[in-house]
């Protein structure tokens, strides 16, 4: 089943506290390896800041239902480095060859990630691909700018959206 786009799931009074509990440990985290100071002034500051830092980003970068397995994320990014290695070896390669032809163009990706914070991570993340950045979107949709059409990159697309959905939990419009 599949919630409107204009009407994405909101997270429970539960999640949004969770939510913030995370974020302000990790803030304060951060404030103690950048201070690394245990004085009580540098504390209270560090306390200050942190609670500042997690409502402006409660309100930046909402919550939204879903969550990360962030040992799947990690467990990506050898993926993804080598992803990138290729991708700059194929620009470099087309670019000094001028045998090497170009058809350029755009390719509409449909994808089950809504609208939001997942596919916008997943525009990010595919931009890395050999030969295809994200240059627009629709409802249901990402549209990328190709080097090359006639390669398979709808099907190398949705391949990486499996991978990046098993660091996901939820946050998709169906399965």
């Amino acid at each position: 089943m599949s919630l409107p786009a204009s009407a994405p799931p909101q997270p429970g009074l539960n999640s949004m506290r969770r939510t913030a509990l995370t974020r302000g440990v990790a803030f304060f985290v951060l404030w103690m390896v950048l201070m690394q100071s245990t004085k009580p002034a540098d504390l209270a500051v560090g306390a200050f800041a942190t609670l500042g830092a997690t409502w402006l980003s409660l309100h930046l970068l909402a919550p939204t239902a879903g969550n990360l397995r962030l040992g799947s994320l990690f467990a990506l990014l050898p993926h993804f480095i080598w992803e990138s290695v290729l991708a700059g070896i194929d620009v470099a390669r087309r670019a000094f060859d001028p045998r090497l032809p170009l058809r350029t163009g755009f390719v509409n990706c449909p994808l089950d990630f809504p609208p939001g914070l997942a596919r916008n991570t997943f525009a990010t993340i595919t931009s890395l691909l050999p030969g295809a950045v994200s240059a627009d979107a629709t409802d249901d949709a990402l549209i990328y700018h190709c080097l090359d059409t006639t390669q398979p990159v709808v099907e190398e697309l949705w391949k990486e959206e499996e991978l990046l959905a098993r660091a996901l939990i939820a946050g998709r419009s169906h399965d």
